[in-house]
């Protein structure tokens, strides 16, 4: 017979507000001609890298959504910006979310710049389909009780 398993969302009631910053990137690769149509402003859909931003304000504050077992919050600030790489024919989006409560960002974080990146994807499609989220990652984390982290 199998167990069950009574666990949930945790408890955060007890917890002290601090404040929290959790910072995360996503890089998407793509071929040239995507990568020509991004820098012009090609995209018949529109502004690129604008609509990648609202997007990415958009998941950071609907998180919970997605991710069952995370806390709806009251964000305070959500950052994106984009830093465009001709060599290597990509953009990395880079999401910074900061919040006073009970519980970190790092899911806001990096589930919004992964937004950022699919945006990017959806919009630039029609000239590469073959174009990679090559990686997401968490850069950094502030408050709470498991303290800092930076990745090296």
């Amino acid at each position: 017979m199998m167990k069950k398993n009574k666990r949930g969302m945790v408890d955060v009631s007890n917890k002290k507000d601090t404040k929290r910053k959790a910072i995360a990137a996503s890089t998407l690769v793509m071929g040239p001609k995507a990568y020509k149509g991004l820098v012009e402003g090609a995209s018949p859909k529109g502004d690129v890298l604008e609509t990648a931003k609202v997007a990415a304000i958009l998941a950071a504050k609907r998180i919970h959504e997605f991710i069952p077992h995370c806390h709806p919050l009251l964000i305070n600030q959500v950052l994106v910006d984009f830093h465009l790489d001709k060599k290597a024919y990509a953009v990395t989006s880079t999401v910074e979310v900061n919040y006073t409560g009970k519980t970190g960002v790092e899911m806001e974080a990096l589930t919004a710049s992964s937004i950022a990146s699919l945006t990017i994807y959806d919009m630039m499609k029609w000239a590469d389909k073959g174009m990679v989220i090559k990686e997401t990652k968490l850069l950094h984390k502030s408050g709470g009780k498991s303290g800092d982290y930076k990745r090296s």
